[in-house]
């Protein structure tokens, strides 16, 4: 590759890494995966950066990939054996109020439990559109997929999503739905 290429990749890496970590974790649920998941994409695109840098939206692009090589990797036969029972450390702050911290706490452990719960399409179509702040028309474009098919997707999910954290809430097992 080219020096100025190598330079605006290596920019245009700098710049998206840890926004596209933070995807792949909502994702995938674990931060280690996330992280394999942020350097495979990384290293897909720096080997057709000369022809992929002309695209209209580069993090459109980013995501795209980001979201292929995920359910690339979940398709492997050692991922479906997998069973995560261990739960990642909380690091409270220790400046906020003691119950609004564990509020806080409850919901993102609650809503990340939820999401995990989701079949990976209605899970990534949610991703997209409310923690990326992607419009309908970009989550289309990143999933490869029509805006009609993104909006059941995101209905979808979120009627899922409720019902699971109505069941975690109450304390019953949640059931893993299968779209």
């Amino acid at each position: 590759m080219r020096k100025p290429d190598e330079e605006r990749f290596r920019a245009f890496a700098g710049k998206h890494a840890a926004a596209l970590r933070r995807c792949a974790y909502l994702f995938c649920g674990d931060w280690h995966t996330a992280e394999d998941l942020t350097q495979t994409t990384l290293i897909k695109i720096y080997r057709a950066w000369p022809t992929v840098q002309k695209q209209e939206s580069m993090q459109n692009y980013a995501r795209k990939v980001l979201l292929n090589t995920w359910l690339d990797e979940k398709r492997r036969p050692w991922r479906r054996s997998e069973l995560r029972v261990a739960a990642p450390p909380d690091h409270p702050d220790t400046g906020a109020d003691p119950e609004a911290a564990q509020a806080r706490s409850w919901a993102k452990d609650m809503t990340h439990r939820a999401l995990l719960e989701l079949p990976p399409r209605q899970r990534a179509a949610l991703v997209l559109r409310y923690f990326d702040d992607l419009s309908v028309s970009e989550t289309a474009a990143v999933l490869n997929c029509s805006e009609g098919t993104v909006k059941s997707q995101t209905a979808r999910g979120l009627d899922t999503l409720r019902s699971v954290v109505e069941n975690l809430s109450a304390g019953r097992p949640a059931r893993r739905v299968v779209s």
